[in-house]
């Protein structure tokens, strides 16, 4: 079942409780010298999945990131929180083998060709579930469109295990920065955790302009990215866990939460001492969209 089939089978909202009481272990897992950086990033779009990294920038940076996150860390697996996974709960894939999941549509026969291989990381993921008791445990899902086209440029051998950890939809924004903050143990352990999304994400509104093949910005995104931006530098993150109201751009950059959320997970990974680089900044490709992307280290 994909997202879309999932979220039109929904019927009904349940209310959340909090994760404030569950305690963080992961005695499973060697500690580390070195703490794990996270990421937020952009997944792109499906238009660019054939394209090279030569011509596409975003590509040879995500590219440029894995070289040398792999020669300044050992990175024992990647953890991915992906817009393209939305269920009611939050669950985790322990499936030892990942499906690659073409969740996209009507597209040429060469965008269903592109393979990207890496194996899943039980064992690992079965670590979240003691994290948070709340977790279920699933292997009903593999690799998305949130994961894969980034992966297959930050790691292309598919050399690095990775698993998923699905969106809860209709949580309060909170739940999602929370649940964030109890995975910090894992950036001691060599899990990379990758919040995979984007900060404008307007997909009604892209289209409107895309089908009659104006890809120019509508103007309003740079400010917002520029507003965005600001409030990550400085560390204003209950502007950005309550972005609906404290922007008068908010709703209209994200009018559904399955993109913007995985900043949360991000930012509630963060520690005081991280510092943040955007690896890729505020180029506008497409109207209502965003691929600025950033590592905290």
């Amino acid at each position: 079942m994909d997202c879309k089939e999932f979220l039109q089978s929904i019927l009904a909202l349940t209310a959340m409780g909090t994760l404030s009481s569950f305690k963080t272990f992961t005695e499973a897992l060697p500690t580390q010298g070195k703490k794990m950086p996270v990421l937020f990033t952009s997944h792109g779009n499906p238009m660019d999945i054939p394209v090279s990294r030569n011509e596409r920038l975003f590509w040879q940076k995500l590219f440029d990131l894995g070289v040398d996150l792999q020669k300044n860390y050992e990175v024992k697996a990647t953890l991915v929180v992906s817009a393209h996974w939305c269920t009611r709960g939050t669950f985790i894939n322990i499936s030892p083998e990942q499906q690659q999941i073409f969740d996209y549509y009507g597209f040429p026969d060469e965008y269903y060709k592109v393979h990207y291989n890496a194996k899943g990381a039980p064992e690992i993921a079965r670590e979240v579930k003691k994290i948070i008791p709340s977790i279920s445990e699933t292997t009903d899902w593999g690799l998305d469109h949130g994961a894969w086209p980034m992966l297959m440029h930050l790691f292309p051998k598919g050399n690095i295990p990775v698993f998923q950890m699905s969106i809860d939809y209709y949580a309060k924004t909170e739940y999602h920065f929370e649940l964030g903050k109890q995975l910090k143990s894992l950036r001691n352990k060599g899990v990379l955790i990758i919040g995979s999304g984007a900060l404008i994400h307007n997909l009604p509104l892209a289209m409107k302009k895309m089908q009659s093949r104006d890809t120019k910005p509508y103007g309003w995104e740079m400010e917002y990215d520029a507003w965005i931006k600001k409030q990550i530098d400085e560390r204003n993150f209950s502007n950005l866990i309550n972005y609906e109201n404290s922007h008068k751009l908010g709703k209209l950059a994200a009018p559904t939460p399955d993109h913007y959320v995985p900043l949360l997970y991000s930012l509630g990974l963060a520690e005081i001492s991280d510092e943040i680089n955007y690896f890729y900044g505020g180029e506008l490709s497409l109207p209502a969209f965003s691929e600025r992307s950033f590592i905290l280290s």
